[in-house]
């Protein structure tokens, strides 16, 4: 997926009503106006949501007359993973080097600590 065309899904689902569509399309495709039913707006403003979702590639309407169903495209969200894959795998990596820095100061001060603990021998350190 392309840094731009990423960036244009990462800012359609930047909405909550778009967000809150592309959930409700999840369950199965649906007309705009059963789209449309939960919210307090126009259809003109719910076109203009779905027109962002599908220039992002999100969603799909087939042409022809209305009622056209609108389908959501799961692909774009499996290429969406793969990139948030990589900088979580990335991330992983640094934390097991922080756990393994953090395990062996630990290690390190328990050994600092049994030094210190050693008792002195007689007549040592006195004077």
């Amino acid at each position: 997926m392309s840094a731009d065309s990423l960036s244009r899904v990462f800012a359609a689902l930047a909405d909550p009503t778009r967000r809150d569509m592309v959930a409700r399309l999840a369950d199965g495709d649906a007309t705009v106006n059963q789209l449309a039913e939960p919210y307090r707006m126009s259809l003109q403003a719910i076109y203009k949501h779905l027109r962002v979702l599908e220039e992002a590639g999100l969603v799909t309407r087939p042409p022809g007359p209305q009622p056209r169903a609108v389908h959501l495209e799961t692909e774009v969200f499996d290429r969406m993973n793969d990139w948030i894959e990589r900088y979580r795998s990335r991330a992983e990596q640094r934390f097991s080097r922080l756990d393994a820095v953090l395990d062996a100061m630990r290690t390190d001060e328990k050994d600092a600590m049994r030094t210190d603990e050693k008792p002195e021998r007689e007549g040592e350190g006195q004077q």
